[in-house]
């Protein structure tokens, strides 16, 4: 579904990303860790096509397309999806006439003929029940007056409204109560399948309890520093991210340098 060859990315002509290889199929669920400041939030920046953020070299090829040429609307409409870690406010939209407006969208991207108010309300009411998320949400204008852990459900509802093909939850745990973070994370393994894959941007181990993920990735100073399964996670968790910090320093040390 997504394959991320030799990615680099600046900002400010500062270089962020180093040099990302990473392969994404579909019905899997990835894990992107490290420390701050490692490069996670850029990739998945990147991915959606943030304006401020300049990909240098590399490729991202998403289900065979060149994902660079397109526009960040356009990669919507294909089906990939950014759960931001702080979900902006949206005054004077509700959420309803947000969601209908965005899945009519992708509906007419798709040849498919848009659904009307009361045909959508019915879809809406049904998803709302997968972040137990109360039908008052959907008058309110979007994320206006929301608690971090009713904004983090909100994009989680997104989610399930659009039914992306690729979802990349940035930090999507950030802030959350155990019980809030029970809902989304619950949420998520609800919408997750077969034809669809999922990139969890984390740092801590206990979002992987909830959701478990096929493969994890460690970043450290714009780079893939270690892969494996969720047990490299919970060894994370012992020993912290210096280790992979000076790991990181030990790759940088053995590149090849370009004159």
């Amino acid at each position: 579904m997504l394959e991320i060859r030799d990615l680099h990315a600046s900002i400010n002509d500062n270089e962020i990303l180093k040099g990302i290889n990473l392969t994404i199929k579909k019905g899997e669920v990835h894990a992107i860790m490290g420390p701050n400041g490692s490069g996670k939030s850029t990739l998945a920046k990147v991915l959606a096509g943030h304006p401020a953020y300049e990909v240098t070299r590399g490729e991202v090829l998403f289900e065979g397309r060149n994902l660079l040429e397109l526009p960040p609307d356009e990669r919507a409409r294909e089906g990939i999806f950014l759960a931001f870690q702080y979900p902006i406010e949206v005054p004077g939209v509700s959420n309803a006439q947000f969601l209908r407006l965005a899945y009519n969208e992708k509906r007419k991207h798709l040849g498919e003929e848009e659904l009307d108010p009361l045909e959508f309300k019915d879809l809406l009411k049904e998803r709302a029940k997968i972040v137990e998320m109360d039908a008052s949400f959907m008058s309110r204008a979007v994320n206006e007056g929301f608690s971090g852990g009713e904004k983090k459900r909100n994009e989680i509802l997104q989610m399930a409204v659009l039914e992306p093909k690729l979802a990349v939850l940035d930090e999507t745990d950030s802030g959350l109560d155990i019980d809030a973070l029970r809902v989304v994370a619950g949420g998520v393994n609800k919408l997750k399948n077969a034809e669809n894959a999922i990139v969890l941007v984390t740092h801590y181990q206990r979002l992987l309890n909830y959701i478990v993920p096929d493969y994890v990735h460690v970043l450290a100073s714009g780079r893939i520093v270690r892969e494996g399964g969720r047990e490299l996670a919970l060894e994370l968790e012992e020993k912290g991210y210096d280790w992979i910090k000076a790991q990181a320093g030990k790759v940088t040390a053995s590149a090849p340098q370009l004159s």
